[in-house]
């Protein structure tokens, strides 16, 4: 450990595969979004469990949590039920590229909340940034319309939807983390994120059995890469990096993830698409650096 904490630029590179693994894991998997969203969560809160349980003072702040932050909480978890299951399903219908890009501007998405709901304030530079982004999505969204499936927009539109989702939870995670410990907040989060997909898949009539072991693996390696040795991996970044650096890597993902699509599938991306692609991570990077400043 101490090894890594002299060299926490291994552990950025880390995060950043894990995460760009994660479009690669659903690509693999049989079962529908729900399905296959569900046993990542499953995977995540069993991994999760003894961390939270075998500290006391975890347990103390779970057992005397309020209604209001235990409400909060869950309906966080909720939307990003919802995120899962949309964007999951988009790496169905359009390439890893253009959805990884999509999905990406989750951060814009966040600002815009913040400013609306929150009474936040967006200065020119931000909106601008905001713009640069829509039109990165826009030729993303030109180049797949004339796509030979016919559904690689609807994808890029899920996708988009996803992003609005994962923002919403972001923005009650804002709130809440004010109140909460992480290690709290993301248990009842992912707790409830597991038992709506769970509900979905009741309310869907769908049989895990039928997709064998399939989906169980891929959830697996989705709980244990994409969400341990990915997302976690990154807030263990920010005791040595700022937060924009760290933002600023998880942009690496698109790039990452549809390297690995192009020698696992054979997924070559139009140049509008590369264009698009450009341009949409160049304008979130642009607000995150703004951001970051108080600009």
């Amino acid at each position: 450990m101490k090894f890594l904490e002299k060299h926490p630029m291994i552990m950025i590179v880390v995060g950043v595969l894990g995460i760009s693994l994660s479009a690669i894991f659903v690509r693999f998997s049989d079962a529908p979004s729900s399905v296959t969203a569900f046993y990542r969560l499953f995977f995540t809160v069993v991994l999760l469990s003894p961390m939270l349980f075998s500290n006391a003072e975890h347990r103390m702040e779970l057992k005397n949590c309020n209604s209001k932050n235990f409400l909060l909480s869950a309906l966080s978890g909720i939307f990003l039920a919802l995120h899962f299951v949309f964007w999951f399903e988009s790496l169905y219908h359009t390439s890893v590229a253009s959805s990884t890009a999509i999905v990406c501007t989750e951060v814009i998405w966040v600002a815009i909340g913040y400013a609306v709901f929150m009474k936040g304030r967006l200065s020119k530079l931000a909106v601008f940034s905001i713009m640069i982004t829509f039109l990165g999505n826009v030729f993303i969204a030109f180049s797949d319309s004339t796509h030979a499936s016919g559904n690689a927009l609807y994808g890029d539109f899920i996708s988009l939807i996803a992003a609005i989702f994962v923002a919403v939870y972001m923005l009650i995670g804002r709130k809440m983390r004010e109140e909460m410990s992480t290690t709290v907040y993301t248990y009842i989060v992912y707790f409830f994120c597991m038992s709506s997909l769970l509900a979905a898949i009741a309310f869907q009539k769908i049989l895990f059995w039928e997709y064998g072991i399939n989906p169980a693996v891929c959830g697996l390696l989705l709980g244990i890469f994409s969400t341990l040795l990915g997302h976690s991996i990154f807030t263990w970044c920010l005791k040595y990096f700022s937060p924009a650096f760290v933002s600023a890597s998880k942009l690496c993902e698109p790039v990452v993830a549809s390297a690995i699509a192009l020698v696992l599938f054979g997924e070559i991306p139009a140049l509008l698409q590369i264009l698009g692609g450009i341009i949409t991570i160049g304008g979130v990077l642009c607000y995150s650096q703004i951001e970051s400043k108080g600009l």
